[in-house]
């Protein structure tokens, strides 16, 4: 079972499955500013999050901690598209397929602290410092807004997310983790409230962008209006009867996020400032409406950061060019890349997007490809799970 409910707890020791002994993040109590939110339809307003991983722990509900109503259980988190093209930092939507699980478990002898426990599927490659980790800095900071410093957490972290794809690889991490500590207490907190443990996690690995996270815990497109005073999201409908495609074609190619948003511009001319506004309203309008083919017009026309990014993933532009002379709408860089995402109106067709696409990496860009599939728009978001949880649906098709 994915969820054990919760009797006499017993004295957990925080050790491994080998019996390593885990590294633990401690958390300590104090009085802070109370997390709010107001909502109207899809609207949310959150206060902006404070971006220390190490600080104390902020009594959001009450003064009396809330109590657990479980002793372990599990969550899973989807991959997610960020920027879609002309959205930097303030569109994203979650994919079907591929993201991490986190299981959670309460450790009554350890309180206030965090535990990562293990470490599945990252080649030896993350941290098991809670502080340093997405899963743990988002443990850490959904604890301070339940209130909670008279427990202890365990936390075990599966990767079905390469790092450094351009598929919200911490984003899930961050996202999964979340929606688990919430769970071990009843979900007192909404997805939309969990959004900022999320965001702080993502501000420690690649800066203070909502748009993988909103959509990794709260599923769909997420549309982030605000990032200051206050912290404004605005969950997006697809407006069409008929399923969104997506072509996601990830190469054997690392692209790190803070490198990559290195290479952007710091300016940009009004001409590309008039195109990127106008193929953002497209974008949006194409959502809105249920028009994927004026969606996937939109997210081919990005003139800001498309062109900075491009020419670091090789091959990328003869990639796209394939995409769309195969019948894609659109076609552009997930998030800081290196996997290329691209709209169609079919999964027949998108099979024939896909292979294209990894034929002119490897034809043009001389890379291999990791992972290539056909999928639909994910608007469940972070959810509970088993703890071997697969979320390949049956609509999705794996080309490679």
């Amino acid at each position: 079972m994915a969820s054990t409910m919760l009797s006499p707890a017993p004295q957990m020791t925080a050790k491994t499955s080998a019996g390593v002994s885990t590294r633990t993040s401690r958390v300590s109590l104090t009085r802070g500013t109370p997390l709010t939110q107001t909502s109207k339809g899809s609207r949310v307003v959150l206060r902006k999050p404070s971006l220390q991983t190490k600080c104390s722990v902020a009594d959001t509900a009450s003064s009396k901690s809330k109590e657990p109503v479980l002793e372990v259980t599990s969550a899973f988190s989807p991959a997610t598209v960020a920027n879609l093209g002309p959205g930097f930092d303030f569109l994203g939507c979650a994919v079907e397929g591929q993201g991490d699980t986190v299981t959670a478990r309460l450790l009554p002898d350890r309180p206030g602290e965090v535990v990562i426990e293990d470490i599945q599927g990252d080649g030896g490659r993350l941290s098991y410092e809670a502080a340093d980790n997405c899963s743990g800095i988002a443990a850490i900071e959904t604890l301070k807004l339940l209130g909670v410093s008279d427990m202890g957490i365990g936390i075990s972290l599966n990767k079905g997310l390469p790092l450094g794809s351009g598929l919200g690889s911490s984003a899930a991490s961050a996202g999964a983790a979340a929606w688990a500590v919430n769970a071990l207490y009843g979900c007192p907190l909404s997805k939309a409230e969990l959004v900022p443990a999320g965001l702080v996690s993502e501000a420690y690995v690649s800066g203070y962008h909502a748009d993988n996270i909103a959509p990794a815990i709260m599923g769909g497109f997420v549309l982030i209006r605000e990032y200051e005073p206050e912290l404004l999201l605005e969950r997006l409908e697809f407006g069409g009867n008929s399923p969104l495609w997506f072509v996601v074609v990830t190469p054997k190619f690392e692209a790190p996020t803070r490198e990559m948003r290195a290479a952007l511009p710091k300016d940009v001319s009004m001409a590309q400032m008039t195109l990127n506004a106008t193929a953002a309203a497209s974008l949006v309008t194409g959502i809105m409406s249920g028009d994927a083919a004026m969606l996937g017009k939109g997210l081919n026309s990005d003139s800001v950061i498309e062109p900075a990014r491009g020419p670091l993933i090789p091959g990328f532009f003869d990639v796209k060019k394939a995409a769309i002379e195969n019948g894609a709408f659109g076609c552009t860089i997930s998030g800081a890349g290196p996997t290329v995402v691209a709209i169609v109106d079919s999964k027949d067709n998108g099979v024939k997007v896909a292979e294209a696409m990894i034929n002119a990496f490897g034809t043009k860009g001389n890379l291999e490809v990791n992972c290539a599939a056909v999928v639909q728009l994910s608007t469940d978001g972070a959810h509970s799970c088993e703890p071997d949880y697969c979320a390949v649906s049956d609509s999705a098709v794996f080309v490679k």
